[in-house]
This record gives C-alpha cells, structure tokens and sequence, in this order.
C-alpha cells in the first residue's frame, strides 16, 4: 500500500489510515503548524485537518498522529495536546460507536473520559459521552481503490452484476471500487457507475439501502469494516464470496484492507501491436486484441526510481541475461525486473532494462532490450486501461467543474468524474461531468467546452501522480485559487496530479 490508503508494519506494527475527524458542529479537528495546538475549526478537509489513526497489532487501541507527526494525548483534567512524538499510555484510545447513526467515539484509555469539541476547543473530560464527543470519520484517500478481504485473501471485483471477493490479483477496471463519501457514511461504486445494494445487488440509485458507515477493529486481525442501515456488516458470502450484508457481529469475514489502485495499462510497439504474454513467457508485440494477457499494472518502485510490469499470472517482466529478452517468469520484483522510463514529450516513451540498453521488439514480435540509442523502434505507447472514470487529485483538492462555468478548477472539495479515453497513438480525451470535453482556451484556461475531443498526452511519473501535456506543448498547472491552466514547463508538485 501507498501513504495514501494505508501501510503496513509501521510503528505500533498495525494498519493505519488517513482521515479527517469531523465534530457534531460540521468542523474539523486541526493540527496548527506552530506551537502543537489543535482546535475543532477546520471547515475544509485540507492538510491541517487530516490525522492518522494508527492501529495497535497487539490492543484493541488506536493512536491519532499529526500530519506534523505529533501524538494527541490528554492528562486527567481532560486537557488535550499534541506534543507527544511517540505513543504512550496517555496517547491510547480505544473506539466505540454510537448506536444509529454509527458516529466514532474516542475513549482515552488512561483516564476513561471522551475526547470532544467545546466550540473550537477540544476536552477530554466527559465519562458520558454526547453529540460533542460524536465524530464523523472522513478517509482521506484517493476514492478509486482495491478492496481485499482479510479472510478470504482475495480482491473485490464486478462480475455477474455482483461485487465479488474472489480475485487473488486485482485486474482490469472491474477491480476498482470506487469509495464514495456521502453524509458521513460511504457507499461502493463499482467501474460502470453502480451502487452496491446492503442485498448484494448493485443499483443505479443511491439510497440509504447502500449507505455504510465505517469502523474499525485493532489487534492482531485488523481492518475496516461497513455497516449497513439495520446493523449487519458486508461480508463475501458463498462460493462466489458475493458481498453482502448478513452478520451483526465483526470477525475476520467482515474485515477489509485498502490498497491504492496500480495503472494498469496495454503496451503498444512501434508496429502497432500489442505487448502480450499469450503465447508464454516471452514478452511479444504481435497481438491486437486487447485481453488481460495484454494488460500489464505498472508499479513504481521509489527507491530505483523504476518501475515492474506485473502480469495477470502475478509474474513480472524481467531481463534475461543470456538472451536480451524479456520474459515474464520472475515471481517477485528484482533489479532485473525493474525498468527505467523514458519519456519522449510526444506521447511515447522509451523502456531501459537493468543491462542499460533500450528495449524494442524484433522482426518476430519478441521483446528484447539491445538498442544503445532511441530511435523509432525503441519506442513505445502506453494506454492506461483501468480508469474508464477518472478522478484527479492535487495538493490543493480534486479536479472538477467550477461552478456556474464551464471552467476547470483545481480546489474542490469533493470530486468529479472524468471520462478518460486513449488511443493507439498515445493521445488522450477528457470528458467532463457536464458532458462537453476538455480544451484549451486563448488564455490557457482548462475549459470544459468542446463539443470534440482535444488531444492531451499523459506520463506517467510515479506514487499514482501523471502529468498532463496540452496540445501547446505546456503541462497542466494547478494554482491555490484554483486555476488549472496549461502553462507548467517543468514537473513539480503543480503539474503532478494524483489519479
């Protein structure tokens, strides 16, 4: 998993989780940058209002960190700070829920008192706790994700109109679920833009029939749990392991992980073929058709500044050192199976293998990683395959219509979906939630306007981030205010965006 939707083996040894904790007043608890102060005014989920909640492998006990990496803490007068800069026994709460509303209780363990918010101020002092010590939990995480089943150890994906818990690798677009936030509860979207009913069914309408709320278990079986409107948690039921809701009680079938959703993606060669591993382990560019034995997910690995193709088999390409070629039959990621990315400006990108020699496909089809120098052949088209519905994310909120306008804006608090189409020669479409598609204006502004699609060409730059090239040869750039213009010349956290 990324920082983004949860990590693992961390200090205290237990899942942890993004989030924005929201009192009965509609605001968010803050982290101030100076003095360790927190308060309850936040009125936006920005950086200052997002904690982490760090589970506990070995107690039923939660820690609540600082994006400044501060403890909240309370002593006995139910006074709260956040100076602690590992957990202790002051920093332990443990979670409860209220009944109804499925609203997040914060019991200090030490002192027993609930932590809650007296306008902008927060006590830890009530032994009986009320609307101020109810929190709203917000995840802060790129709504598009994997679903994994603790139990089972398999992926939730669509299939025969239902979401089921049975796929060992996540794959293709009918993996990704879509986590929506609505009224402080969530409801599961699947890639066609359906909703999944507490029966088990997927719906076209939302209603309160396939809204959850949130909790989470502790301890050595740890995860997330939905619950729906009569008290019972979704599981995977059956053979099919089908989700639905069905049991009042929490064990390991209830549970769930979150993992941030790779690129999957089809790679095109110089001669129009597709990369595929139909024919066995050799990796060869002679197929049109696209099936998951042409589909690769791409994983960054931050440390080589590299990237591994994984395929369905969950086998990944590597360098064989006798032939040159590329196979897929490596069962984990090593330096041979992991490949450099050159980006060439014009929608195509050159591949470098851990020999330092650029991979182009022979007369046959087979890929093979020989060339010194990048010339038409050593390159490459990647078509990304698994965002059919796109939301983008910058630093300073997700990317969507700004209202009463046909302008893009990058600052909005809840996101938009975008249809995104690619093509063969390396270009991509956007279409907005208005239904018109993306284009440029005169003065550089992302307008949502055209009644045609205007070709933009993305690169892929690692930790789920893109950049966006428009056809005047700039990069999409976000702006405090809001703006998204195409006026970026270089790649910096402006023009990446979270997708």
């Amino acid at each position: 998993m990324s920082e983004t939707n949860g990590i693992n083996g961390h200090r205290p040894a237990g899942l942890q989780w993004k989030a924005g904790l929201v009192n009965s007043s509609n605001r968010y608890m803050t982290a101030e940058k100076f003095g360790f102060k927190i308060n309850s005014s936040g009125t936006a989920l920005k950086n200052k209002q997002i904690w982490m909640l760090e589970q506990d492998l070995n107690e039923e006990v939660v820690y609540i960190r600082s994006f400044l990496g501060r403890y909240v803490s309370s002593d006995k007068y139910g006074n709260v700070s956040c100076e602690a800069e590992q957990p202790g026994p002051s920093e332990k709460f443990a979670i409860e829920y209220t009944k109804g509303t499925g609203k997040w209780l914060f019991r200090q363990i030490e002192h027993g008192n609930y932590l809650g918010a007296c306008g902008e101020n927060l006590k830890c002092f009530s032994m009986s706790p009320g609307e101020k010590e109810s929190w709203t939990v917000q995840l802060s995480i790129h709504p598009q994700v994997h679903l994994r089943n603790v139990n089972r150890k398999r992926y939730a994906h669509l299939k025969d109109d239902e979401i089921q818990c049975n796929e060992v690798v996540p794959w293709g677009q009918d993996a990704l679920i879509i986590l929506e936030f609505i009224e402080g509860k969530y409801a599961l979207k699947t890639s066609d833009n359906r909703y999944l009913h507490k029966d088990g069914g997927l719906v076209e309408q939302l209603d309160d029939s396939s809204k959850f709320t949130l909790e989470i278990k502790s301890g050595q079986i740890s995860g997330l749990a939905f619950k729906d409107n009569d008290g019972r948690y979704l599981t995977a039921v059956g053979s099919t392991a089908s989700m639905k809701a069905r049991n009042k009680t929490v064990t390991r079938d209830e549970l769930f992980t979150i993992e941030d959703s790779h690129p999957q993606v089809v790679v095109i060669a110089h001669n129009g073929k597709l990369a595929s591993i139909r024919q066995g382990i050799d990796v060869t560019a002679n197929q049109e058709d696209e099936t998951d034995q042409e589909i690769f997910q791409m994983e960054y690995n931050r440390d080589a500044h590299a990237w591994a193709f994984r395929t369905i088999h969950d086998k990944y390409w590597s360098l064989d050192a006798a032939s040159a070629g590329i196979q897929a039959k490596s069962a984990s990621v090593s330096p041979n199976s992991l490949f450099g990315l050159e980006w060439q400006g014009d929608g195509t990108v050159a591949i470098k293998a851990s020999n330092k020699s650029y991979t182009f496909n022979k007369a046959t089809g087979s890929l093979v990683a020989a060339s010194d120098t990048i010339g038409e052949k050593e390159k490459f088209k990647i078509k990304i395959v698994n965002r059919p519905l796109l939301v983008l994310k910058c630093e300073f909120g997700f990317v969507g219509v700004k209202t009463k306008s046909e302008e893009c804006c990058c600052n909005r608090v809840t996101y938009d979906f975008i249809q995104l189409q690619g093509s063969k020669d390396g270009t991509y479409t956007f279409k907005a939630s208005n239904g018109k598609f993306w284009s440029v204006a005169d003065n550089d502004l992302v307008m949502l306007d055209g009644d045609g699609p205007t070709p933009f060409i993305v690169e892929f730059m690692g930790n789920s981030k893109m950049t966006i090239k428009a056809p005047n040869g700039n990069l999409l750039k976000t702006e405090q205010n809001g703006l998204f213009k195409a006026t970026g010349t270089e790649v910096n956290a402006n023009t990446l965006l979270e997708f």
